[in-house]
Formats: C-alpha cells, structure tokens, sequence
C-alpha cells in the first residue's frame, strides 16, 4: 500500500492525526524535500527508509514505491499541505494504477488555509465575496487560456495566488488589467505556519515593492481582495431574525 499523505502547510503539529500515525507506521517515506517540514520526519521508525523527492525523478520515485510493494512494505508519500493542490499526484496514481499497487489518500491542512489564519481573515465575507479562486500566474509552465489571470481577475472575487513570489511585477499588472483596483488590500504570506513565518500587507499595486523590500522571492502566497478590507455584512446565520432547521426567528 502507498499512502500519499499532506504534510499541512508547515508547523509539524498541523499534520492530521491519521498523517502522524501513518508516518509512524511506514517502512519507507518519500517526502518533498522543498517544501516539507523536516520536523515531520521524527515520527518515522528507526528502520524505515527515507528519500528526498526533491532529487528523484518520477520514474525513480515509482521504482522505489515498487520496491517497497515487492517487499510488502507500507510506503508514505508525504507531499507539503494537502496534495490535491499543485502536488503533481494525479501522474503518480496513474502509474501505480498500471502497476497494480494499491493507494489512498490522507488529506492534510493546505498553505491557502494556514495563511488565513496567520491573517486572522475570513475569505467569504458576506456581501464581499462568496467565491475563492486558488490559481498561479504563468510562468515556465503555461495555464490554460481561459484559466490566466486577467480574465479570473475580472470576478473581482477573492484569489489566492500560488508559486508566483518570484513574478509580482507581472502579477500586480495582470491583476490590474484584470479589474482589480491597484489600492485592492493585498497581503504576501511567507511559510504560513513555519516559525519563519512572515506576513506582509500591501496594496495589489504594491505587491512587487513590498515582496523586494522584505526579501521574499519563493515559498509564499498572495492573497488579494476586499476581504482584507473592513466592510462586509453580518452572516444571517446567527442574526436572531433568521430562522433555521435549529433555532426559530425572533418575532417582530
């Protein structure tokens, strides 16, 4: 059995308790060195074997999770937040698929909900925004027509903005062009989580200055939006007039 397993964002005690468990448990770890706490590693066994993803191609990671399964070895493949997002999973389950080697998926606590809350924020304000975008600009590998950013900016929603630190001149404009305003609250979250963490609130037009000035350049997200702002709605939800399947309405 191979379990992909999502590290969290960050701090070693935002993995899930099945993802410790697990990792205590494996015979082998295949982890994402980049990105992946090295904390997270005390939990293995003595005798288990760990390798470094950051090194391997995809052809070598699958030999080794062969390898193990030939030796009736329970593999972990620790991927940095949850691996849905921007983990380049779906190629490894094709492949062990074809193979015949079983797997599952643990989930784990992604980058984009650790840096709402080191912001203390909420994404979906009431009368503000109901929508999240998770994207990334272009940048050595394109993104489809349809998907870049202008033309999702134009929402005016909130966006997270993965793997682009490196690019904020273009992004700033790109945001821009799309229909944000440049005054739009905007913040830089640099390893959400890590005891390194940095927070760095701007404007969307400012978001190339402000990253140059704080030396950030890789391993953070942006996030843009009147989220960020002080306006927004109170949620009917817990208004003493709105009645729901558990609490009847005030009357007038």
């Amino acid at each position: 059995m191979v379990n992909f397993v999502g590290a969290g964002c960050g701090a070693p005690d935002l993995i899930t308790v099945r993802g410790m468990n697990l990792l205590k448990k494996a015979d082998v770890i295949i982890y994402a060195g980049s990105l992946v706490n090295p904390e997270l590693l005390e939990y293995a066994g003595e005798s288990c074997k760990i390798y470094n993803s950051a090194y391997m191609t995809l052809d070598e990671v699958i030999d080794v999770m062969k390898s193990a399964e030939a030796e009736h070895k329970m593999t972990v493949r620790l991927h940095t937040g949850d691996p849905c997002l921007y983990g380049a999973v779906r190629e490894q389950f094709d492949r062990l698929e074809a193979l015949g080697i079983e797997y599952q998926v643990c989930p784990g606590v992604s980058s984009f909900c650790g840096a709402a809350a080191s912001l203390k924020a909420e994404y979906t304000l009431p009368d503000v925004s109901q929508t999240v975008i998770i994207t990334r600009l272009e940048g050595r590998t394109p993104v489809p027509e349809k998907e870049k950013i202008p033309a999702l900016a134009a929402h005016g929603s909130t966006m997270v903005i993965f793997l682009s630190a490196g690019m904020l001149e273009r992004l700033s404009a790109q945001l821009i062009e799309g229909g944000y305003d440049k005054n739009t609250p905007a913040a830089i979250v640099y390893k959400a989580s890590w005891v390194d963490e940095k927070i760095c609130r701007c404007t969307v037009g400012k978001l190339a200055e402000t990253a140059a000035a704080n030396g950030i350049d890789r391993t953070a997200l942006i996030v843009t939006g009147d989220f960020l702002g002080d306006d927004y709605e109170l949620s009917r939800l817990y208004d003493s007039s709105f009645e729901t399947g558990y609490r009847k309405a005030d009357k007038p």
